[in-house]
């Protein structure tokens, strides 16, 4: 059966964040004023790369459990979208990725202060991706990008964990039709299973988010039912951690979310990223 490798520093899987850049993601998201799509989403990837760290963190370091990779999508190319010492690397290890954010900010989230009020904390946030949006969404060159990139790691890593990778972005691909792209991009894999590739669209409007359906039948438009085309099926533990979350979900739902909101980004990619769990604790020295 797949998706059984056991992830280990020889043997480590790789997750790759496609993100739209275009001038749309300036528009703010659903419901939250103070956040445009763009800072959201950069907000929830650099959360999302500091968790990966934390669960590789052990006494002697941060193991390799997991190479990473953002690649941004906007104005008329799609590129590697790391800043700083990590700029120009489609994919890095997660040891590598820890050791070089661009910055740390600090930052303050109001808490319960334990006497029925709230108070402001102040918090570390690493910072490795920035927000951009300009011009137009190839996101056909993006799925290209992400095929070369995810057959390399396949080339080294020819019996991992299946490779995730998670597109992003609020419309529709300005350079070719992305079905055939994001069908050669399912096809690689490793020895272990065909890589997932999981769709999440972006929302404006106060709309209930459409969340991992599992039929084209009732989605709202052509765009929505492409994208779900475009997204793999669940394998059984990301089924789980979906119902998990209170979701409704079938073996046949698949990896993808329609007019989400900033909320529904952050739960779909910790849903996402929950083959992170399975990490071994491998005793290699």
């Amino acid at each position: 059966m797949p998706f059984t490798a056991e992830i280990r520093r020889n043997n480590p899987t790789c997750f790759l964040f496609l993100v739209d850049q275009s001038s749309s993601m300036l528009e703010p998201f659903a419901g939250n004023q103070e956040k445009n799509k763009a800072q959201g989403v950069a907000d929830a990837i650099n959360r999302l790369l500091q968790n990966l760290a934390l669960k590789c963190a052990k006494s002697d370091g941060i193991r390799d459990y997991f190479h990473v990779g953002v690649i941004g999508y906007g104005g008329n190319q799609a590129m590697p979208a790391f800043s700083g010492t990590l700029a120009a690397r489609s994919l890095a290890p997660i040891s590598e990725i820890a050791r070089n954010p661009v910055r740390v900010e600090q930052r303050s989230r109001k808490v319960d202060d334990g006497a029925g009020g709230v108070m402001e904390q102040k918090f570390k946030f690493p910072v490795w991706f920035e927000p951009v949006a300009k011009g137009k969404t190839p996101m056909c060159q993006a799925l290209q990008m992400a095929h070369s990139t995810v057959a390399e790691f396949l080339k080294n890593f020819p019996n991992c964990y299946p490779p995730l990778v998670v597109n992003i972005s609020d419309g529709a691909a300005t350079d070719g039709d992305p079905e055939k792209p994001a069908a050669n991009l399912r096809n690689l894999a490793s020895t272990d299973g065909n890589l997932l590739l999981l769709n999440a669209h972006l929302s404006s409007k106060e709309l209930r988010p459409i969340e991992y359906p599992d039929r084209e039948e009732g989605l709202p438009d052509k765009y929505a039912q492409l994208l779900f085309r475009m997204s793999s099926l669940l394998p059984p533990k990301l089924l789980g951690a979906a119902k998990a979350e209170g979701f409704v979900v079938t073996p046949a739902s698949r990896g993808f979310v329609f007019n989400a909101d900033l909320v529904a980004i952050v739960r779909f990619l910790d849903i996402g990223t929950q083959v992170a769990t399975t990490v071994q604790h491998d005793v290699q020295k």
